[in-house]
């Protein structure tokens, strides 16, 4: 037994901007994921020198998934702030 949608799905009005800063966020994070693969490679002792009572992998790597989920949330607001934008302006 099977039944339809629970929501009426339309057209995405605000996909090309959710698209773009999505791409933002991406280069975003990938430069500072970057800087973290590029002290392991070129200068690995950095790693181990003492930053807030831990060494700096453990800082950088924790500060890394942190800093993901705060783009999350942030894109998450902005796109749902885009979307209420532009569904308005379809409606009126």
């Amino acid at each position: 037994m099977h039944h339809g949608p629970a929501v009426e799905l339309g057209v995405d009005l605000a996909s090309k901007k959710k698209a773009r800063l999505g791409v933002w966020f991406f280069f975003l994070y990938f430069i500072f994921y970057a800087g973290f693969v590029a002290i392991g490679v070129f200068n690995y002792e950095l790693l181990s020198i003492k930053v807030f009572g831990q060494n700096l992998a453990i800082v950088y790597g924790i500060g890394l998934i942190v800093f993901a989920v705060v783009l999350g949330l942030i894109y998450n607001a902005i796109c749902t702030r885009y979307e209420d934008q532009l569904n308005k302006e379809e409606k009126a």
